[in-house]
């Protein structure tokens, strides 16, 4: 496999750039590490990792100067590819009725940088959804449809990470054009130095393509090597485990369980979960015009069931009780997704533990589940 020295990979990102591809990745902001537009490497939380638990997510200072030493940030890229809010389409008054105008600006040539296996999985999730789902979406192809993804196999784990569980991670396995594993190696000798560098897997034609632009030589035996080590390491620290065995009839079965009562008396329905995660697709349609009654425009924005409204027909809201939203979340989440697309909607990347405000826990509620099951 080849090797990239920490140097050659912001050549990596120019030959992107002369592509025509706008680079998106890691870097610090507001006290999180977060997804946004990338210039060099310097723009990476260069030396900086993150601390997660259950309500709680901090950022600190490494003790080296690695580019991904970190877990997963409040951001996923489903922000790209299924944007927050977005016109679908704008109207003006002519003569007696008015003419739709449809949106035709051409979106972003995207390059993803440092995506991990558990949100590589989570992207192919929302291609089901967007793209083969019985309900197709008209505009999430055409973001997709250029997307250039280098991948990063993760160097350490979050302490709400349990995508061991899930089958998927840390090691990415598909769905990238390259992955980047990070190895940091002290220097062995007094008189040494320490190596940074970048073991390269090469998943698409296209991927190659770009690496060929790259200076890199082959890895060696004990390189290879280093790199698995540093999966291994990861898969063993995972801050959480969920059981999966029978998931789905466990929660068919236990509809009337309890424990939904109990985690309905903590939950604040603040919709912080489905905001983070990487796979909820849920949205709302609005129609707004101006004051003259000569323009409208369609917008469609991110929902939640969470909310009161969003289970809102004539007569009144279906799920009215924090209860039945909670257990609405969890059960699609894990069970009713896989009778629809064929997988679970969960990857699990932690991101719904560690932003919760209460810390409530899906592995824990699943773990109680299944141990009182009558």
């Amino acid at each position: 496999m080849p090797i990239l020295d920490r140097n050659s990979l912001d050549l990596l990102f120019d030959a992107l750039k002369r592509r025509g591809f706008n680079l998106v990745g890691p870097t610090l902001h507001d006290g999180a590490i977060v997804y946004d537009a990338l210039a060099s490497t310097a723009d990476l939380p260069v030396g900086w990792t993150d601390e997660q638990e259950g309500g709680r997510y901090r950022v600190k200072k490494r003790a080296d100067e690695a580019l991904f030493g970190y877990a997963v940030g409040p951001r996923s890229w489903k922000k790209f590819l299924f944007q927050p809010v977005q016109r679908l389409w704008q109207a003006r008054r002519e003569g007696e009725g008015f003419r739709i105008i449809p949106e035709e600006e051409k979106p972003p040539k995207w390059a993803f940088i440092g995506v991990r296996s558990c949100e590589l999985h989570a992207i192919a999730i929302q291609d089901k959804v967007f793209i083969s789902g019985p309900a197709p979406d008209s505009s999430y192809p055409t973001q997709r449809k250029d997307l250039f993804i280098i991948a990063v196999n993760c160097g350490q784990a979050g302490g709400t990470c349990f995508c061991v569980s899930m089958n998927t991670g840390p090691k990415a396995t598909a769905g990238y054009d390259l992955v980047l594993t990070e190895v940091l190696e002290p220097a062995r000798l007094a008189i040494g130095a320490d190596r940074h560098y970048f073991v390269v897997e090469v998943g698409t034609d296209r991927g190659a393509e770009v690496l060929r632009d790259v200076p890199h030589t082959e890895a060696t035996e004990q390189e290879n090597a280093a790199a698995e080590r540093v999966v291994e390491k990861t898969a063993s620290q995972m801050g959480r485990t969920l059981d999966t065995t029978d998931i789905k009839n466990l929660l068919y079965r236990n509809f009337e369980h309890p424990r939904w009562d109990e985690v309905a008396t903590r939950c604040l329905t603040c919709a912080n979960c489905t905001m983070v995660c990487p796979t909820c697709f849920c949205s709302t349609v609005e129609d707004v015009t101006d004051l003259t009654g000569e323009h409208a425009e369609r917008w469609r924005k991110w929902d939640s069931c969470f909310t009161m409204d969003f289970s809102y027909i004539h007569g009144g809201t279906v799920r009215s009780s924090v209860k039945s939203r909670y257990r609405q979340w969890m059960t699609h989440k894990l069970a009713t997704w896989i009778d629809q697309f064929g997988t679970s909607g969960c990857v699990g990347c932690g991101r719904c533990i560690t932003w919760c405000p209460v810390g409530i826990d899906i592995t824990e509620e699943v773990r109680a589940i299944r141990e009182t099951e009558k």
